[in-house]
């Protein structure tokens, strides 16, 4: 077994497939902030296979983070020449190939000095986001920039030593700004629905706060194309590094994957790019089309499967979607209720899309817990599932399955499964949402009542009415007959 480093990868097996380049070589154009799995799986591997045809290695990536937790992360990944082992897993087999677009990982620090002066940089053109659907400082139900958020105080206050990776952005344009070096193009790679447009809110409103020359400068001359991401990318643990091992490599931060990409992209950079769609991203003017898609069918399809299989006790996707209930659930919700809301991408009308998603997730390769699919749904409830039912509220179509989700998701935070067993704190908000949940339990309309997600909904009667039943079915009775009593209505 070889450990993971420029000087090894010569060694490794011949199954695994290596850089065909030589990263001594290349020069950093991107910075990108949030270096999780996603990122490493996703759009590292586009540029890393860019590099391997001889194409745009002037455009090698920058790691950087803004939290503490970061730190060991970059630390890791230092140790290994921020190398990354991507196994892909698929029924019919495993597969590993060695990532090596990332060349260097910036140190976390207070302030971001460092982060700051290398955005600053002339010759970095992007700086690129992984950093949660929930870390955009935007309010969850008027999408309205969060200004009163204690972060964003302090970055307004301090401007030159920023607490977010927003204001080091900032700070660094300010730079490029006061030198002539000029503007960059900022992209989100995060599973929002138009989230280049949620970016810039993000960027010009901080800056207004503290330098509103400067904002109106951002605002003019910054470019930020919206996106759509795609690919199933569960935890790193203890399993994932032994597969590794079991491969002949020695891989702190491997990363397991599916046998499945997507990167759709707004054309909007106004300091050029690399050629992503050479090694299979596409291109065009319908992003909103493809995000609405994947947002409403795959992401919302996830939380209707997490949060009832997190009250069953099912612990992966592929378990829920084999399970008779939970899987049914997603596909009839899905299909009668989320895609008439949906229109059709190029090659692919909504209820071939549910077919694809549902192979996907029934994948038992991937093993995906329903914890982290769950995790932070009062961000993904918000963003994935709640436009589908506004849409449908307006249209009088049926809500009855979304209603039943949403129950499903309360039951869920009131912190115990129907097993007994507790579920670990798993929001931001958890303790918060534990409270309200055990107050609906006799109460239901009390978690419709949290305004910062429901808004207007709750003042719905149809849907309160419905989320009223199907609340009040599954404490009295659980949630397998509710599950039954949904599937069997026409």
């Amino acid at each position: 077994m070889q450990p993971l480093n420029n000087k090894t990868i010569g060694n490794l097996p011949d199954t695994v497939r290596v850089p065909r380049y030589d990263r001594s070589g290349l020069t950093p154009g991107i910075v990108h902030i949030g270096v999780g799995n996603f990122h490493r799986a996703h759009q590292s591997w586009y540029l890393h296979r860019l590099f391997d045809a001889g194409l745009d290695q002037d455009w090698a990536i920058i790691g950087a983070g803004v939290r503490a937790f970061d730190a060991a992360q970059r630390d890791k990944l230092l140790a290994q020449d921020c190398l990354t082992t991507l196994i892909e897993l698929d029924p019919s087999g495993t597969s590993a190939e060695v990532v090596g677009s990332m060349i260097g990982y910036l140190p976390i620090e207070e302030g971001n000095a460092a982060l700051i002066a290398k955005i600053a940089e002339p010759r970095i053109r992007i700086v690129s986001l992984t950093v949660t659907e929930g870390g955009y400082y935007i309010h969850p139900a008027t999408k309205a920039f969060d200004a009163d958020n204690p972060d964003i105080r302090q970055d307004a206050a301090t401007p030159d030593r920023p607490r977010t990776a927003f204001g080091a952005i900032i700070a660094a344009l300010k730079q490029r700004r006061d030198r002539g070096i000029g503007p960059l193009t900022l992209m989100s790679c995060d599973n929002l629905q138009g989230n280049g447009a949620i970016l810039r809110q993000t960027v010009v409103s901080l800056a207004r706060l503290s330098d509103p020359e400067l904002a109106d400068w951002i605002g003019e001359r910054c470019s930020f194309p919206n996106s759509m991401v795609d690919c199933i990318v569960p935890a790193t643990g203890p399993k994932e590094i032994a597969l590794a091992e079991q491969i002949g490599i020695a891989d702190q931060v491997p990363v397991t994957h599916e046998n499945f990409r997507q990167w759709v992209i707004e054309d909007d950079f106004c300091a050029g790019r690399p050629e992503w769609d050479k090694a299979g991203a596409t291109f065009t003017d319908h992003v909103h089309d493809y995000e609405r898609m994947k947002i409403r069918l795959l992401n919302a399809g996830h939380q209707l499967l997490a949060n009832s299989a997190e009250v069953l006790s099912v612990p992966t996707i592929s378990a829920a979607m084999d399970h008779p209930l939970i899987g049914a659930f997603f596909r009839k919700t899905a299909s009668r209720e989320i895609a008439p809301h949906v229109a059709a991408v190029p090659d692919m009308p909504p209820e071939a899309y549910i077919d694809l998603i549902s192979k996907r997730f029934s994948n038992p390769a991937i093993v995906d817990t329903t914890r982290r699919v769950a995790f932070d749904g009062s961000s993904r409830h918000t963003g994935f599932v709640l436009p589908t039912i506004r849409d449908a509220l307006a249209a009088g179509a049926p809500i009855q399955g979304l209603a039943l989700g949403e129950a499903a998701w309360a039951r869920m935070c009131a912190g115990t499964r129907e097993d007994g067993s507790e579920i670990e704190p798993n929001d931001p908000f958890w303790a918060d949402l534990v409270a309200t949940a055990r107050e609906a339990r006799t109460r239901p309309h009390a978690w419709l009542e949290q305004s910062h997600t429901y808004g207007a909904i709750a003042n719905d009667a149809g849907f309160a009415e419905a989320f009223d039943h199907w609340l009040k079915m599954i404490w009295n009775d659980g949630l397998e007959t509710a599950l039954t009593f949904y599937l069997s209505g026409s």
